[in-house]
């Protein structure tokens, strides 16, 4: 008796480790569920909407210009932001300072992407903590879950074409 109920609780610890491992591959490689919070990225993402992240674009970099990405928070790595990539590696962008009097070009080094919100007037991103690290980007958003009345794949940039090719 003692001998059955050891062989299936092995079995079950077993069957328990394998489907985790499966379930973080499938969560780190593939995709996953994610709940956006805050005013940045509106009107396109409002507070609390439900979207879908795949994970792959971000191991074949194939990330581009105005995708959606999560991406760990350069000045609090414990948190993700949500934020629209503006600009790759190499390109000239168009900034403007915080209060939009001053505008000047910035360049995006090497292995970074600028992103930015949609909501300009209430984001904090490449702007304020300039260009971030390709390897902060955690998967690309492209799909919105919830509300169902808003469900099906994310818009354009209500900001328009924002980089600059002079």
């Amino acid at each position: 008796m003692l001998r059955g109920v050891l062989g299936k609780t092995f079995r079950l610890v077993g069957y328990t480790i394998q489907y985790g491992c499966i379930a973080h591959c499938a969560f780190e490689y593939v995709g996953g569920v994610v709940m956006c919070s805050g005013p940045s990225m509106e009107p396109t993402i409002q507070n609390s909407d439900v979207v879908f992240a795949e994970n792959l674009s971000r191991h074949f970099y194939g990330i581009q210009r105005g995708d959606i990405v999560i991406a760990k928070s350069p000045s609090d790595p414990k948190s993700n932001i949500c934020k629209r990539v503006i600009g790759l590696e190499g390109d000239k962008i168009l900034t403007n300072s915080p209060s939009d009097f001053f505008k000047s070009h910035s360049y995006v080094p090497t292995g970074h992407v600028w992103l930015e919100g949609d909501n300009l007037q209430n984001s904090t991103d490449s702007r304020y903590y300039g260009p971030i690290p390709y390897g902060l980007i955690r998967g690309r958003i492209f799909f919105k879950i919830w509300p169902l009345s808003d469900i099906g794949f994310l818009r354009d940039s209500p900001n328009g074409h924002r980089f600059s090719d002079d």
